[in-house]
């Protein structure tokens, strides 16, 4: 059997793998094992076969993370379609653009996602909607869809008809800057992922990891679904993101996924923990985060670690940070990654300084999740490191960051002009992101090409660099855009990490009353002038609007995966921005 599809790829797993446990819940209130993921997936695949799906169809899923996620999405791609997710927080308006531009015939979801499914089809192709949690409101029981297969369905000869150059799924990119665009990945496009994902985190089949991100999103669809069917992992899914961290202790994955967002909670769960030790305890704890601190900045930038910050960085280890990682369930993490969006350098060093191996990556839905990645061992704070294998990478004229390999996408679903733009004639991928690369080829980005702030007085400013300095200053802030195009100062608009700032300043009180709070506003301020402390005098921000609403994944400020929607942020609080600069 030649494996070049990640259908044969499954099929190799479940044969070598049978008794394996895939795919489990926490407290394994479900645990299926790879046998019976394979039965699951031949039913399935014959179900959808029942409904119309064909060699080259599309299949919808809206689904929060839960072993029928990987169940229906292998499923479709054994039954020769493509299957792609969709974000849950969409509106229907949205939904239906996505719909119809997948043009797909069968949409799989939960119950609780049924009224936003039924208000945005009309008008789309989609004929069937499965439910896999109960039948409602006339959708088809996934329990009865395995039920009833389509009996002139042959199994063996649909997966075995797929080719490497069929898509495995479509990706839609978030929409930062409008309508999502749907990137079409091919089976192909998976293996240069997983040559990548080889050479740098060497999988094996006793890894555990935690399926936590959106499966829209490709970073998690990589992750906790395309590399465990390769090498056979164990993945435990969380239905809700805000678990991720409470449930690790549980799971003690070996590899880790996290978007920056997690890493400044963890690090503002550790040192809320530190605070509230007294004497001995608190001054040792202090000390040992303070030498793996040390440590992880001497190994960035390559300098020999003095023999006795080594010893002293043994004691650390053995007397306190170690226990910090046993608690935090990361004891057993051989290589976590950050991504999606950058991490502040200050958070990073943080983290690696509680010895935990987490490597900035850099990449796009458009180059299947990875383009560079620092690896362990060689991790440089601040860059996003090397080209993975596979990949080459080259800089334009204006410092635009072109990327060219066997991951990079087919193109945009049905947008030809819109894939010439970002796809050059000779196989060069336009990134959008403005980087440097060094003389060892590690690269630094500097900003989106688009999001560079140009000040009256002609300065180029990173938002981004503005906007790391004041998530480092202060886990209480959640929110932070810099503003300063055409304008002639950066301004700052905030909002507070609801949890943090509870904690900070008292339960019970209302997002508005936390905002108004006596104490959270001198920590801010404290926070704003610690930022501009690590920034030029360009980029300190000379005023800031502390907001009292609450900025939601998915919501009108923030994509998904917590990428700032910047032009909707500016649109809606023009008001108070125009206040910032008023006199």
């Amino acid at each position: 059997m030649s494996l070049d599809t990640l259908c044969a790829a499954f099929q190799d797993t479940v044969a070598r793998h049978p008794d394996k446990i895939a795919l489990r819940t926490p407290a394994d209130s479900v645990a299926i094992t790879w046998h019976e993921y394979g039965e699951r997936v031949r039913s399935i695949a014959a179900g959808l076969a029942n409904l119309g799906v064909r060699h080259g169809d599309t299949v919808g899923i809206m689904l929060t993370n839960r072993p029928e996620f990987n169940l229906v999405d292998t499923a479709a791609l054994h039954a020769g379609a493509t299957p792609f997710s969709v974000y849950n927080t969409l509106a229907a308006e949205q939904l239906r653009h996505v719909l119809t531009n997948a043009r797909n015939r069968v949409m799989v979801c939960e119950s609780q996602f049924l009224p936003a499914i039924r208000e945005a089809i009309p008008g789309t192709s989609v004929e069937h909607v499965v439910c896999v949690d109960g039948a409602s409101d006339g959708a088809v029981d996934l329990a009865d869809l395995e039920a009833n297969p389509d009996p002139a369905f042959d199994f063996d000869a649909s997966w075995r008809d797929v080719r490497p150059d069929d898509l495995v799924t479509i990706i839609y990119t978030s929409g930062t800057t409008g309508p999502p665009k749907g990137v079409e990945l091919t089976h192909s496009n998976i293996f240069a992922y997983r040559d990548a994902a080889v050479d740098l985190a060497h999988p094996t089949s006793d890894d555990r990891g935690v399926s936590y991100l959106p499966d829209a999103h490709i970073a998690n669809r990589a992750v906790a679904h395309y590399l465990p069917i390769f090498f056979a992992a164990e993945i435990t899914t969380l239905a809700d993101m805000k678990q991720a961290t409470t449930v690790l202790p549980q799971v003690h994955p070996t590899l880790f996924l996290a978007v920056p967002q997690v890493w400044y909670k963890v690090k503002a769960g550790i040192e809320a923990a530190i605070d509230a030790e007294s004497g001995t305890k608190e001054k040792l704890a202090r000390w040992a985060v303070d030498v793996g601190m040390r440590v992880a900045r001497m190994r960035s930038a390559g300098v020999p670690v003095p023999h006795r910050l080594e010893l002293q960085h043994a004691a650390a280890d053995r007397l306190v940070l170690a226990s910090i990682r046993r608690k935090l369930g990361m004891d057993e993490v051989r290589i976590a990654f950050t991504g999606a969006a950058p991490i502040s350098p200050d958070v990073l060093t943080f983290i690696l300084g509680l010895g935990i191996p987490c490597c900035e990556v850099w990449g796009m839905s458009e180059t299947t999740a990875m383009g560079t990645a620092n690896r362990p061992g060689s991790i440089r704070i601040g860059s996003v490191g090397e080209a993975v294998t596979g990949m080459t990478l080259k800089l334009a004229d204006d410092g635009e960051l072109l990327v060219s390999g066997p991951g990079v996408m087919r193109g945009y679903r049905g947008e030809p002009e819109k894939t010439a733009d970002t796809l050059d004639a000779d196989g060069w991928l336009h990134t959008g992101d403005i980087a440097t690369i060094d003389a060892d080829g590690y690269v630094t980005i500097v900003d989106r090409k688009k999001e560079l702030i140009v000040t009256t007085g002609g300065k180029n400013i990173s938002p981004a660099a503005i906007e790391d300095a004041l998530h480092a200053a202060s886990p209480l802030i959640a929110g932070a855009v810099a503003i300063g195009d055409a304008r002639p100062y950066v301004t700052a608009l905030l909002t507070l990490d609801q949890d943090v700032a509870a904690a900070f300043a008292g339960s019970g009180r209302s997002p508005g009353e936390l905002t108004d709070s006596p104490e959270v506003r001198a920590e801010i301020d404290r926070a704003v002038a610690a930022a501009n402390s690590q920034l030029s005098h360009v980029e300190q921000v000379k005023k800031f609007a502390l907001l009292p609403d609450v900025w939601e994944p998915g919501g009108e400020e923030f994509t998904p995966t917590l990428k700032l929607r910047r032009k909707p942020i500016a649109d809606k609080y023009a008001p108070q921005i125009e206040d910032l600069y008023a006199g």
